[in-house]
């Protein structure tokens, strides 16, 4: 399966962390804009055809395309992607045993992640390989 999905918020956007003063401790959990992302890449998904998460391991293949040279770091990418992704694309993002990603030079058309998803059957150990 292969996705063009708008260009990922930063992680700093993505997770907020407060305190809570009373229990002591901090709490992290995903952002209106989180939300947001991950609701869009579930549209595109359905709308490429993804009609259930796929089962067993999957490898992904990421080429994170920014609009100029202004770009996130790409494994701030991502992170984002894999937990968009996540319930969508695949089950549980402990289903990713492979990432081949690249970041790529400018596109002044518009930022992009483009992503595919593909089912990966695995050797039993890398010696087996």
């Amino acid at each position: 399966m292969k996705l063009i999905l708008p260009y990922p918020v930063s992680a700093n956007v993505y997770w907020r962390t407060i305190v809570a003063k009373l229990q002591q401790r901090a709490i992290t959990f995903v952002s209106d804009e989180a939300k947001a992302y991950k609701r869009e890449c579930g549209w595109l998904a359905k709308a490429a055809g993804l009609r259930s998460p796929l089962a067993g391991p999957v490898e992904l293949r990421v080429a994170l395309v920014p609009k100029n040279r202004v770009c996130m770091d790409l494994d701030n990418s991502l992170k984002v992607v894999i937990d968009a992704l996540n319930g969508i694309a695949y089950a549980d993002d402990a289903q990713v045993y492979r990432i081949v990603a690249n970041r790529m030079e400018p596109d002044p058309r518009g930022a992009r992640l483009e992503i595919e998803v593909l089912p990966l059957a695995l050797p039993m150990s890398l010696e087996a390989a």
